[in-house]
């Protein structure tokens, strides 16, 4: 008894059954970690990515740096003390011990002292470049996470679409080989079947062992092992720049990125040097008082009459003034100034480069949001073309290369539009930080595009 063909039952077949097998690939690959979401795996890289961890123990001792330099106004009080013991032989006055004792305390505080000005100043300078230093580790570590998240589950999506693509391709390769058995198809059919089949296997290994590395390197980010990502939610809506000018981006990061940060810092650290050259050729004031006691002892000194205990006070002012120095002040001045020009040049060079990575950044997100929808549009007509060349096959009009070559289009074009999907949510990331603008608040609103 000869079955009546019914296209219907042909697009469930031909369409629906690779989907069904992409879905039970992705509930079997569920089935075996629990699914972690973009929060949970930043917060834990925080806690483990060395790199992070190394600016973040770097931005901490610029603290301790600039307390280290603001001692410089606060004086300092020091102790000394000595005890010396002496034996003395003289012809004429015979044999005897001196054994005196003193002891000093010595505190100075720096009135007027404009190199402790410029190097108090510079200090804490350096806590605004360490800050900007700890701000780019941070923006650093979510886009490497992010990238990382988000490369596994492209891996993913290769992995079930080469699964299903192989499970399509082993269908259609079943039907040639039933077709030529009965005499209504050619030998050329199941040998090209078979070549696509041969073809399809070597991918899904391929793509097998890619997702095995994107999984080993989002393990060493996070510290974990086995990590599993949530998938997008479906359907996702890919939000767009804001706002969609991308000058207004250019003058965010001309005033926030903190790599133009760290430029004004060393800009302005250069001017503090040329006033701290500047200030060695200045006198110098200080106000120095000390209590000192020494008591002299010993038979010796008791012929000479000066046993007993001596205090001294005193409390005065001390001018160092520098008056020759060989030329080195002149040239330390000449050096610094040189060096602020160049530090001048650097900070334009980085307001240049970051205007350059946030324009990029910004068509980069826009293209990518114009190709996922121009991907959305080619699975919809490469599913209509699927069906109507296997209904053409099975009435006689299309072969069975041309079957399979539209099974591998659709499945082609799944795979690029997911990654598509992903190197937007990942693109909008690397915007904000060309721009300067990532925060961690910011893998919230990513995390709320992805499944709970």
């Amino acid at each position: 008894m000869r079955l009546k063909y019914s296209p219907a039952r042909s697009r469930v077949r031909g369409v629906y059954r690779p989907v069904m097998v992409c879905l039970a690939v992705a509930l079997s690959a569920a089935g075996h970690a629990h699914a972690q979401s973009l929060q949970a795996l930043y917060d834990a890289a925080r806690g483990y990515d060395a790199a992070y961890l190394a600016a973040k123990a770097l931005a901490e001792s610029a603290e301790f740096r600039v307390a280290q330099s603001e001692a410089l106004a606060k004086g300092s009080v020091a102790v000394t003390s000595s005890a010396t013991a002496t034996h003395l032989s003289a012809p004429k006055i015979g044999a005897g011990d001196s054994n005196p004792v003193a002891a000093s305390v010595v505190g100075r505080y720096a009135l007027f002292n404009k190199s402790n000005d410029a190097v108090i100043e510079q200090a804490r300078k350096s806590l605004v470049a360490a800050q900007a230093d700890l701000d780019t580790a941070e923006q650093d570590l979510i886009v490497r996470l992010s990238q990382a998240y988000f490369d596994v589950l492209a891996a993913q999506d290769a992995l079930a679409t080469s699964k299903a693509n192989k499970a399509a391709i082993t269908e259609q390769l079943a039907s040639a080989k039933r077709n030529f058995e009965v005499g209504t198809a050619t030998i050329t059919d199941t040998r090209e079947a078979q070549a696509r089949f041969d073809l399809a296997s070597a991918q899904e290994i391929a793509a097998d062992n890619d997702l095995r590395t994107k999984r080993i390197a989002l393990d060493q980010l996070v510290g974990r092992t086995g990590v599993t990502p949530n998938g997008l939610i479906a359907p996702v809506v890919l939000p767009s720049p804001a706002p969609a000018d991308s000058e207004v981006w250019v003058q965010q990061a001309d005033a926030g990125h903190p790599g133009v940060r760290k430029a004004r810092v060393a800009l302005d650290v250069a001017k503090l040097e040329i006033d701290r050259a500047r200030a060695a050729e200045m006198p110098t004031v200080d106000a120095v008082g000390t209590v000192a006691a020494s008591r002299a002892a010993g038979s010796s000194l008791a012929v000479a009459g000066v046993r007993g205990v001596t205090h001294t006070n005193s409390l005065g002012l001390q001018l160092n003034w520098p008056l020759y120095s060989g030329g080195s002040i002149e040239g330390r001045i000449k050096e610094t100034l040189a060096l602020e020009t160049k530090a001048r040049n650097d900070l334009e060079a980085a307001r240049r480069t970051v205007a350059q990575a946030t324009r990029q950044a910004f068509f980069g997100v826009q293209s990518g949001l114009a190709q996922v929808k121009a991907l959305e549009a080619a699975e919809s007509s490469t599913k209509l073309a699927l069906e109507a060349t296997q209904l053409g096959y099975k009435v006689g009009v299309r072969v069975n290369l041309d079957v399979l070559n539209s099974q591998t289009q659709l499945f082609q074009t799944q795979r690029d539009l997911a990654k598509a999907r992903y190197d937007v949510i990942v693109g909008g990331l690397k915007l904000r930080q060309a721009s300067g603008l990532l925060k961690p608040e910011d893998v919230r609103t990513v995390n709320a595009l992805l499944k709970p």
